[in-house]
């Protein structure tokens, strides 16, 4: 079985509350299951719930093991780890990887960092679970059991990886937090600053690097894609923070041949009425031009994989 949960998909900061209860108001988390192999993407506030839920189902079958895969170390997705009740429980054993933008930081103190008493109660040192960090970086990786990842750089203020998780001829990737590759050079040649060699290799770098990105995703059976904005509200004040538009990830997706698309990590300001319009109007726009499914992600949604035997 190759199973995707959401327990968290909001951006930036949990948003709690009446108006996003059909979306979800926890930050970044997801559950993927391989066999009997669990894999963690994330922990954002959506982990507490994620934990709970493992000590209420799996613990009882004996005591919790997973691979947790932090996709960068902003604090919307690492949030949550501290309330994370398996590394409390003797015989958890977690393994946790992810990349470290500053290299003086290792990423277990980076995320350990918050289990001091200047922020809780509990220390990293005073944890019960076995817990062993990786630093990792953009390559392909066996995972045994049948399980293949590839790693790939996104574009990010810090360091961000997107995941393909590869599983009895199907596949899972996440690409967020992302925004397009652009030309940081200037084009305009009446800007004083501009210089037309630079021009086009700024033009060709980011195509470079975006087609990268196409073929990371292509064919995905299932994508989670960070879509925080609107093309309107991206280009009015949000361009180089890391995110991207509703209308990118779709036109991406389809142009890279993905199946099922989760418009994921949403702005905390938006409501569970401006996302029902959001995905009511999408999906209109591309009824007959693609056979790609499109979707708002939804918190506590279990998505099936179908396996290739």
């Amino acid at each position: 079985m190759f199973t995707v949960k959401i327990w968290g998909d909001r951006g930036s900061m949990p948003t709690p509350g009446p108006d996003t209860v059909e979306f979800g108001g926890n930050t970044s988390c997801i559950e993927v299951r391989c066999g009997k192999r669990l894999i963690i993407i994330d922990a954002g506030s959506g982990i507490r719930q994620l934990g709970d839920s493992l000590m209420r189902t799996d613990f009882p079958k004996g005591p919790i093991s997973a691979d947790i895969f932090i996709t960068h170390t902003h604090w919307d997705h690492i949030m949550g780890f501290p309330m994370f009740t398996p590394i409390y429980v003797p015989g958890t054993e977690l393994r946790i990887r992810g990349p470290i933008t500053y290299e003086e930081d290792p990423l277990e103190k980076v995320i350990g960092s918050q289990l001091s008493y200047r922020y809780w109660p509990v220390r990293q040192e005073e944890l019960a679970a076995k817990i062993i960090y990786e630093q990792i970086k953009e390559a392909t990786f066996d995972l045994g059991d049948g399980i293949w990842l590839t790693t790939k750089y996104l574009n990010h203020p810090i360091l961000c990886l997107g995941y393909r998780f590869e599983y009895r001829g199907r596949s899972f990737v996440t690409l967020y937090d992302n925004e397009p590759f652009r030309n940081v050079f200037p084009t305009d040649p009446s800007d004083p600053q501009y210089e037309e060699a630079y021009a086009r290799e700024g033009e060709e770098a980011a195509r470079e690097q975006n087609d990268k990105i196409l073929a990371f995703m292509s064919g995905a059976d299932l994508l989670v894609h960070d879509t925080q904005y609107t093309a309107k509200e991206y280009v009015s004040g949000k361009v180089g923070w890391g995110h991207s538009s509703f209308e990118h990830a779709i036109n991406a997706a389809h142009k890279a041949g993905v199946k099922r698309l989760l418009l994921f990590h949403h702005d905390p300001n938006r409501t569970d009425t401006e996302l029902q319009e959001l995905e009511i109007f999408y999906q209109a726009r591309l009824r007959g031009r693609t056979s790609m499914n499109v979707e708002m992600s939804r918190e506590g949604t279990l998505y099936t994989i179908d396996s290739v035997e």
